[in-house]
């Protein structure tokens, strides 16, 4: 499977030249969903002989490219609140959910073993613990052969809504991070070093040993790295699988009116992974004709790429939220 995920992305990322109205229908933005895009486009263009082209440039890229009206849609991580969707005269809808895990490179340490709680890896990511048999760390993993070696932490180095549900998540874990760093598509980070996109980070962790990274789930699977095992809001440790990522899921509260703004981070219940996200499509308000075009794309996705996701490792959105999405681009767009 991993070599066709491979090979789908390839295809995506070069050419998915649209022979909808004789149009090429481009969109870029957010590396936290771009696989399933690429699958998604790869299966589209099989059944429909319509094609997406899409890059996976970061959230910030998106966000900024479709403000300026250089690709017909954009995709960001990051949500963005009514006012700013109002300002940049955008539309907003969720198209899938993921999860974001903590990666890590320590030879002996197999994944799914090492456990570390939600503040520790804030400490990490400030630069506060250093090592990895520090003290907080062996705490919570008694009988691991922790190594006396620094930690290389790995970040984005472009603007990332990856970057700003895991930041959030940090705020919320650590009044530490919260006061110094805060949450954002970038921030100022302690140490390190950066990667472009969810594949940059990838790669660094695979390629460093003692490296520890934040990145999408579908990302790790592709990669065969490790995730630690991190603890939901009320304490419990728990394993990033698809149950878990569902358990939080469920709480997403998303309404029309608000234009589908939420955070999933941090939701409550024993089996709620601590990271997890909601990835959306952004539309100029104006351009009612490549709207259409782009949501034929995306009901068509609704309606056929729930097994794509699963298998991909993300989460599909419920029925219901569907719905509410085809109500939203009825209402909207003309």
């Amino acid at each position: 499977m991993l070599k066709r995920i491979a090979s789908v992305a390839l295809i995506a990322a070069v050419t998915f030249s649209s022979s909808f109205a004789g149009d090429k229908i481009n969109g870029a933005g957010a590396s936290f969903p771009a696989p399933l895009y690429y699958d998604w486009a790869f299966n589209y263009k099989k059944d429909t002989k319509n094609s997406v082209n899409y890059q996976s440039i970061g959230s910030g890229g998106g966000i900024k490219q479709i403000t300026e009206r250089i690709v017909d849609f954009g995709a960001s991580d990051k949500p963005l609140k009514t006012k700013n969707l109002t300002e940049a005269k955008l539309l907003q809808f969720p198209a899938v959910i993921g999860s974001i895990v903590i990666a890590f490179n320590v030879e002996g340490i197999a994944d799914e073993t090492l456990k570390l709680s939600n503040s520790v890896v804030a400490d990490i990511f400030a630069g506060k613990i250093t090592k990895w048999n520090d003290a907080a760390i062996a705490a919570d993993n008694k009988g691991l052969k922790l190594p006396n070696q620094e930690i290389i932490v790995v970040h984005r180095s472009d603007g990332s809504g990856t970057t700003y549900n895991f930041t959030y998540y940090l705020s919320g874990s650590s009044e530490n991070w919260k006061n110094s760093y805060g949450t954002g598509k970038a921030v100022d980070w302690a140490c390190g070093i950066g990667g472009k996109g969810n594949e940059g980070v990838a790669n660094l962790v695979k390629q460093t040993p003692f490296s520890i990274g934040y990145i999408e789930n579908a990302y790790k699977e592709k990669n065969n790295l490790s995730a630690a095992v991190l603890k939901t809001a009320s304490g419990k440790w728990v394993v990033a699988n698809e149950e878990n990522f569902k358990a939080a899921a469920k709480y997403a509260n998303w309404t029309k009116e608000d234009n589908f703004y939420a955070m999933l981070a941090l939701q409550p219940g024993d089996n709620s992974y601590p990271i997890v996200a909601a990835t959306f499509i952004l539309l100029p308000v104006e351009k009612a004709d490549t709207n259409k075009q782009i949501i034929a794309f995306y009901d068509y996705a609704f309606k056929t790429g729930d097994e794509s996701a699963k298998k991909l490792g993300y989460i599909a959105l419920p029925e219901d939220t569907k719905k509410m999405i085809r109500e939203y681009w009825t209402a909207n767009i003309k």
